[in-house]
Parts: structure tokens; sequence; C-alpha cells
């Protein structure tokens, strides 16, 4: 069985479910297995979405993807000067 990958806004809306589904006493394990997840992604979900509405979840995952390419960039631009700074020091 292959991976299935949920937006955003289907997971805020299984662990609202998973929320009411607990309230009424069901335990995890029975949780996932209604909403189709393992316990582990309910977990994982709950430690990175727990609390957050969808707006807000959408806009952290647009921060973390401009973090990644920005941490990328400083890493390109560190290289370049490394070999600068290799380059000037071979000339004199």
């Amino acid at each position: 069985m292959g991976k299935k990958r949920h937006t955003v806004e289907e997971v805020i809306t299984k662990l609202r479910e998973a929320d009411v589904l607990q309230s009424k006493g069901q335990t995890v394990p029975e949780i996932c297995r209604q909403l189709g997840i393992s316990d582990q992604t309910y977990y994982n979900w709950r430690k990175e979405y727990g609390g957050l509405k969808i707006d807000q979840a959408k806009r952290f995952k647009q921060l973390e993807q401009e973090n990644s390419r920005l941490k990328k960039l400083v890493a390109d631009l560190s290289m370049d000067n490394a070999i600068l700074k290799e380059a000037a020091r071979g000339n004199w």
C-alpha cells in the first residue's frame, strides 16, 4: 500500500474529528482505524499541527518552505565566499 499525502486542511480536519471522537470516549487506536491513519501518524500530526487552525497551519508550512529555501541560499553563498577566499589567497 502506497503512502497518501494529506493536505494541511485534511490533517487539521482529521485532528478535530479525532478530538470529537476522543471526547466521546474512544481510544486512540479506534480513532486511527476510523480515520484511516496509523497511530504514529496521528501522534506526529498532533505534535506538528495540534491546536492550529487551517490558516495558521498553511502559513506555518509556507514559512517552513521559505526557511528551507533561504538555508540553501546561505549555503550556496557561503560556498561561493569560501571559493573566492581560497582563490584570493593563492594570488598573493
